[in-house]
């Protein structure tokens, strides 16, 4: 499946486990996403993103989001929507 890159993580937080990722394109919940790095390669669908601690279901390039993540990203890690 094809992938485009929509952004990179610029934060990771350890409890609750979550990426904090800098968007160059768009994302919506229940997008699928690959988040790629040089120790990272995860592949999961959004079920949920926060902008400033709340609650929402797309963002868009400039915005930076939060997203539960299943497993340990690393800041500096491509994040791609896959089509």
């Amino acid at each position: 499946m094809p992938e485009v890159e929509i952004g990179h993580v610029s934060d990771f937080f350890a409890r609750p486990v979550v990426a904090g990722i800098t968007l160059t394109g768009t994302l919506k919940v229940g997008d699928k996403i690959h988040i790629k790095g040089h120790t990272t390669d995860l592949e999961m669908t959004v079920d949920s993103m926060q902008i400033n601690n709340l609650n929402v279901t797309e963002a868009k390039s400039g915005d930076a989001i939060g997203v539960k993540v299943t497993d340990r990203v690393r800041a500096g890690d491509k994040v791609y929507k896959v089509t």
